[in-house]
């Protein structure tokens, strides 16, 4: 690996608990060819930072800037709601861009909104939808449904999501045949009260996450799309915050299709951790 010149300035930050580390890179520290193993290597909680992603932010010539977006295990993924609503707070705190913004993604064009630390982001419309699909793990028959809210997820309410083995099962249907070949992220969801309680088994952290934008963009249009729910939908994470999500359905197209979901909007926090440099002993 190429390593870059240090020290490598950048700043932590979370998102309902979905963190992140995020680098200035509109001047380029890091080579192409190397990125992805120095986000695999400093995301690496315990031995350095640790994170469940990287985002780089880059100049670029269509929006207000672009990122560069590696899951923890250094894969690229091509939309997260979480880190762009960080990535926003982030671009209008060090003057990259103004409150009312919009970046590129992999993904599409994104708009976002900060307000203090609130930051609302116009997520692309959601496509590849797929309802009550049946899917076999480990001899255990699964209701579940699909979406692509930026990146691909499975939906699955179940009675009791506390005591959900998230890990186990969200494993077995991120792999599954019918998600082949790039996988896909997996949300429990069960209906509480005046929210919807979420627990997410993220591709490329290989885990559960304390909070995933997409997937709880996702769990809330399946939510609306089997009639459990109405926009604006609030979801609570692993982690105890809260995110809202709006979006237009489509009257009449209740079972779903790729043109009932229309404007999502995700909102909620996005905090400043801490700011800091990479050693070059971050990377051993």
């Amino acid at each position: 690996m190429q390593t870059p010149d240090f020290p490598v300035p950048f700043i932590k930050m979370s998102g309902t608990g979905n963190d992140f580390i995020i680098i200035d890179h509109r001047k380029p520290i890091i080579a192409p060819e190397a990125m992805a193993d120095f986000a695999a290597k400093v995301c690496r909680r315990k031995f350095s930072a640790g994170a469940d992603g990287l985002i780089l932010i880059e100049d670029s010539a269509e929006a207000d800037f672009q990122w560069q977006f590696f899951n923890a295990d250094g894969s690229v993924a091509e939309m997260c709601g979480n880190g762009a609503r960080c990535a926003a707070r982030f671009a209008f705190l060090q003057g990259i861009a103004p409150a009312e913004m919009r970046f590129a993604t992999l993904a599409g064009i994104i708009e976002a909104s900060v307000i203090g630390k609130d930051v609302a982001v116009k997520m692309t419309d959601p496509v590849h939808l797929k309802m009550d699909q049946r899917l076999q793990v480990e001899g255990k028959e699964y209701t579940v449904h699909s979406i692509d809210t930026g990146v691909p997820h499975a939906v699955l309410f179940v009675d009791d999501i506390d005591q959900t083995d998230v890990r186990a099962i969200g494993s077995g249907i991120r792999h599954h045949q019918t998600f082949i070949p790039a996988g896909t992220n997996v949300n429990f969801a069960q209906r509480q009260e005046d929210a919807i309680k979420v627990r997410t088994y993220e591709r490329g952290v290989e885990d559960e996450t304390l909070a995933c934008g997409t997937g709880a963009a996702a769990s809330a249009i399946i939510a609306a799309l089997l009639g459990q729910a109405a926009s604006p939908v609030d979801i609570t994470t692993s982690g105890g915050d809260r995110l809202t999500i709006m979006f237009d359905l489509k009257k009449g197209m209740e079972k779903g299709t790729d043109s009932a979901v229309h404007n999502v909007f995700l909102k909620g926090p996005a905090h400043t951790i801490y700011s800091g440099e990479f050693d070059a002993e971050a990377l051993l």
